[in-house]
């Protein structure tokens, strides 16, 4: 009832640690102030993966790996060739400089926001009190179903 604000952004890094982040921040916000979801208030910030750059001349951030691709098709036969198409892979939001972070993430004219809904925040809840609760077969058998689907960020 006393929210300041309209929008509660949670900002990650694009990663899958990134991830394990906000499943923590909206299982928190489910479980202790599930009005802030159900009103349409929480958010996940949504930063870029890379920026690609062709000569020095067209800057492209992308957000996925589908995107990278689609650049490098575009400006050098599908392949980075190391002298005019660069792709800078962000390992986090601290390697961005500001102006990098104003632009993809924090501008409200150009960032990307995914509204956290709460059917986002109960599937959230329960798929994080079954990887960190004491019963370890449904920990076990999550693993197996979804290890194929596992994104390595190694």
């Amino acid at each position: 009832d006393k929210l300041r604000y309209d929008k509660i952004i949670i900002m990650t890094d694009a990663d899958v640690d990134g991830s394990h982040i906000d499943t923590l921040i909206m299982t928190l916000f489910y479980r202790f102030m599930p009005k802030v979801i159900q009103e349409g208030h929480l958010y996940i910030a949504n930063p870029p993966l890379y920026l690609c750059t062709y000569k020095n001349k067209v800057k492209e951030y992308c957000y996925t790996e589908q995107q990278r691709q689609t650049f490098l098709d575009k400006y050098a036969g599908g392949v980075e060739d190391g002298k005019s198409v660069h792709t800078q892979r962000y390992k986090g939001l601290g390697e961005m400089n500001p102006e990098q972070l104003w632009e993809t993430t924090m501008d409200p004219q150009t960032r990307l926001l995914k509204q956290v809904t709460i059917e986002n925040a109960a599937e959230a809840d329960e798929i994080f009190s079954m990887l960190m609760g004491d019963d370890v077969e449904p920990r076990r058998k999550f693993i197996e179903e979804h290890a194929t689907y596992a994104n390595i960020d190694a």
